[in-house]
């Protein structure tokens, strides 16, 4: 490990995750009310190359989040819905969208934002870059995965590198 850049290997990461829930379920078997603290950063993780140096950056303060108010209640509930998904794909060894998770909840989620708030939490609590967790954003006219197909007269195969995203013109 070079610097303040943390573990991201995938198994590293899965035993941050569960001991961050079996911390909150202790918490509440034992009638305690979970306190997650979260450090604020004008930044988040946004390095494609998996590094991540939030540990060592300039941090904005501390956030307090507990089950007292009802707004961190909420908060707290998603940030545990999207860490069952991010564990899920570390232990799949699949890549996943922040739409793709907000599709799986979007009663819950009710925007895309509460989503991408989510995962930047996430990463600053295990310190590591949202490529880490699998968790990839994509735009507008873009596929990535096992995908081949041939639309109109344009074949479009991603199944030499299903993680590499494969662009998609659309025609007027």
């Amino acid at each position: 490990m070079e610097g303040n850049r943390s573990d991201t290997q995938p198994l590293t990461l899965i035993r941050k995750i569960k001991g961050f829930t079996r911390s909150i379920v202790e918490d509440l078997a034992r009638g305690r009310t979970p306190l997650i603290y979260i450090d604020r950063f004008r930044n988040y993780c946004t390095d494609t190359s998996g590094n991540c140096f939030c540990s060592s950056g300039l941090s904005t303060g501390k956030e307090a989040i507990s089950l007292k108010r009802e707004c961190h209640a909420r908060r707290l509930d998603v940030l545990l819905r999207v860490l069952v998904i991010v564990q899920q794909l570390l232990q799949e060894n699949r890549h996943g969208s922040k739409r793709d998770i907000y599709y799986m909840h979007p009663t819950v989620f009710k925007e895309q934002s509460v989503v991408d708030r989510a995962i930047n939490d996430i990463c600053i609590l295990l310190q590591c870059s949202r490529h880490n967790l699998n968790v990839v954003s994509v735009g507008n006219g873009l596929v990535m995965g096992w995908l081949r197909y041939v639309e109109s007269w344009r074949k479009i195969d991603c199944m030499s590198n299903p993680n590499t995203l494969c662009g998609i013109l659309e025609e007027n």
